[in-house]
């Protein structure tokens, strides 16, 4: 390839807030889809080797090193997880339940060389054989730009209703 049709690194902190926003937000959006369409191998592809994948249990401000968490994933874990959901053989996802995602809300918190921090309010609605149920949740992101795409380093889904019982929270949430 010719090096001067190659395309320039991106430079987050001199992204307009406008486009930065625009490629936060289309990143997100492509993650909820790869989610609700259950794309697990796509989906699992967006992490980056030092990924953390958290819902905290019992509040917002936990310390998951030291308190229990509903989830509290590194990335090798976060291929298991991916794998046992392929299988087919989970019980609380046969049939596989159907999944639509909203996004709202979408901050920029914070630039930092090739990552940004970004909070989002996500509202999951499911149907599964058990019925229907919404998940609402204050998520918090960082994503690294790498080679021109984000990829996710940390995902803290804050459950909205965490203090409470949580049934069948079985697929990726």
């Amino acid at each position: 390839m010719d090096p001067m049709l190659a395309e320039k690194p991106v430079d987050l902190a001199a992204l307009s807030p406008v486009d930065l926003h625009h490629r936060v937000a289309q990143f997100l959006y492509l993650e909820a889809r790869l989610q609700d369409t259950h794309a697990y191998d796509a989906w699992e592809q967006l992490w980056e080797d030092d990924a953390i994948y958290w819902v905290p249990a019992n509040g917002h401000d936990t310390d998951p090193e030291r308190q229990m968490s509903i989830l509290y994933d590194n990335r090798s874990r976060i291929k298991v997880r991916v794998e046992q959901l392929k299988t087919g053989r989970r019980h609380t996802q046969t049939p596989r339940s159907e999944l639509a995602r909203l996004i709202s809300n979408i901050e920029v918190v914070a630039v930092e060389g090739a990552e940004v921090s970004v909070r989002a309010n996500v509202l999951i609605y499911e149907d599964n054989l058990r019925g229907e149920t919404l998940w609402a949740a204050r998520n918090e992101y960082r994503l690294r730009l790498v080679d021109g795409a984000f990829r996710l380093v940390r995902k803290k889904i804050g459950l909205v209703n965490n203090a409470r019982p949580v049934f069948t929270l079985s697929f990726l949430v």
